[in-house]
């Protein structure tokens, strides 16, 4: 069974990933292989930093890895928060603050566009591949419902009526930009030679 690391501290993450991945591949956390530092991430893209988290896993432990960033990204913030989403809002990552920030910043504005963007970077035998996906919608007015984490009760997909902090979780996962980068990444290491 062939083993790499997911570059995450996250074990619902994780375990969501071994569940998706089944017996193929043996998924190691970041805490399996015994790393406890805090993996740099301090590129300017998303994609950027998903890589940068791969490569520094297999340059420092020596395994395939595979790492994942996401983002919210606001067309009338051009862009913002992006990379800076976690602590939109100051250092401590409140959600509360995060959506308090984007919702005072868009006040005033008809141009609400938005979308979650997720890129997952694989690093395997010397070589890096990314995969990406991306959910389209709109910052609401304020918050609606208490589901999901981060900024899902402002955002509402394109598509449905309910934010994020509303729908039931299979669709959320079934839509997610989260989701459709994983698709694209197991379809791709399914595919791989035994």
């Amino acid at each position: 069974m062939r083993k790499i690391v997911f570059a995450s501290s996250n074990e619902h993450k994780v375990a969501e990933v071994r569940t998706i991945l089944g017996d193929q591949f043996e998924v190691l956390s970041l805490k399996d292989i015994n790393c406890l530092e805090d993996v740099p991430e301090t590129q300017e893209t998303i994609e950027g930093n998903a890589i940068q988290k791969a490569k520094y896993v297999t340059a420092n432990y020596g395994m395939d890895c595979f790492a994942d960033d996401t983002g919210l990204e606001i067309e009338a913030l051009d862009g913002r928060p992006g990379i800076y989403s976690a602590r939109y809002g100051g250092p401590e990552r409140s959600a509360a603050k995060n959506m308090n920030k984007v919702l005072s910043e868009l006040n005033g504005l008809n141009n609400r566009n938005a979308r979650f963007k997720t890129v997952i970077a694989f690093s395997f035998q010397g070589t890096i591949k990314t995969f990406s996906g991306i959910t389209k919608g709109a910052i609401l007015l304020a918050p609606v419902g208490n589901g999901g984490f981060g900024y899902d009760p402002i955002f509402q997909p394109e598509g449905h009526v309910q934010s994020f902090g509303v729908l039931d979780e299979t669709i959320k996962n079934s839509i997610s930009s989260r989701a459709r980068a994983v698709e694209q990444f197991v379809n791709y290491l399914k595919a791989l030679p035994v």
